[in-house]
């Protein structure tokens, strides 16, 4: 295994990964689109206007429809990416024929809301587990990577505006109204379950305390919680006064833990606590002595 990474420059856990959420996107097309009259956004939502309109077999349509997109891929993307990219776009045509093979019906025809709901959550949770580990799905998926790369949209945002424009076309074409504006809802939550995946589902906290007794809670914090404490020099603008800021990053399960440390020192600092949706660092990612840690 360690022999292939060196060899072709690949992770075989991107690789299973990939597959995976080629799987449970290909689960949800199969499952949740098609079997209730649902579009979908980009290539995908294409693929399906061919279904709809012509009985094409999605797996082959994607195949055919990607290709042009993957020359883009293999001049912007890199080497690896593009092979990554390669293996989901395969991997989805692939597990798009086996599960249409024998699909199990969901009888949520008389319930579109539930339909929606889950077909944004299948399709949002295996694009973005391809995202997260370095592939593509083709199509959309390539032009979004790129966005996000050179003018630091999020995947999600970029997918969606392209996604409206796809499935407002399809309303005027196959879809009724009423089905068009539940695509709409499913393809925004998978969006948003894209990011959520993206940023990293381990939500950390960010606090920002200030207070006159700064140096009394930054060594508690060291000592009891085994944290690490950032110290800022800061100056109040309407007294002039210079003051430390103390910034801290703990995980969502040690706020409560947090504030009870520093109210037991001084109940009248100035707390400000946000989220952190992606850690990187000693404590959170690497161990005390910088080593990477397996989770």
């Amino acid at each position: 295994m360690e022999e292939f990474d060196v060899i072709f420059g690949l992770k075989i856990k991107n690789i299973i990964f990939i597959l995976i959420g080629s799987a449970i996107f290909s689960f949800g097309i199969v499952h949740f689109n098609m079997q209730n009259n649902l579009g979908e956004g980009g290539f995908t939502g294409i693929t399906l206007l061919l279904y709809f309109a012509f009985k094409w077999d999605p797996a082959i349509s994607n195949i055919i429809l990607n290709i042009p997109v993957l020359f883009i891929g293999w001049k912007f993307l890199g080497r690896n990416t593009f092979i990554y990219t390669i293996i989901g776009t395969l991997a989805v045509s692939i597990f798009l024929s086996i599960f249409q093979i024998n699909p199990f019906p969901t009888y949520l025809q008389s319930d579109m809301t539930l339909a929606a709901l889950f077909a944004g959550v299948f399709i949002g949770v295996g694009l973005g587990i391809v995202f997260r580990y370095g592939g593509t799905t083709g199509g959309v998926d390539i032009i979004a990577r790129l966005v996000h790369k050179y003018a630091g949209w999020s995947m999600g945002k970029t997918m969606f505006l392209f996604d409206f424009v796809v499935i407002a076309t399809s309303v005027f074409t196959i879809l009724e109204l009423v089905e068009g504006m539940y695509t709409l809802v499913a393809v925004y939550i998978g969006a948003r379950v894209i990011d959520f995946i993206q940023e990293g589902a381990y939500a950390a906290r960010g606090a920002t305390i200030i207070s006159s007794q700064s140096d009394d809670i930054a060594k508690k914090i060291l000592k009891d919680m085994d944290r690490g404490v950032t110290v800022l020099n800061g100056r109040g603008s309407f007294t002039g006064e210079k003051r430390d800021v103390l910034y801290c990053v703990i995980g969502r399960n040690e706020i409560v833990r947090l504030k009870n440390i520093i109210n037991g020192i001084d109940p009248h600092a100035f707390v400000a606590v946000s989220s952190v949706h992606d850690v990187i660092g000693e404590g959170f990612t690497l161990d005390e002595n910088k080593n990477p840690i397996e989770k």
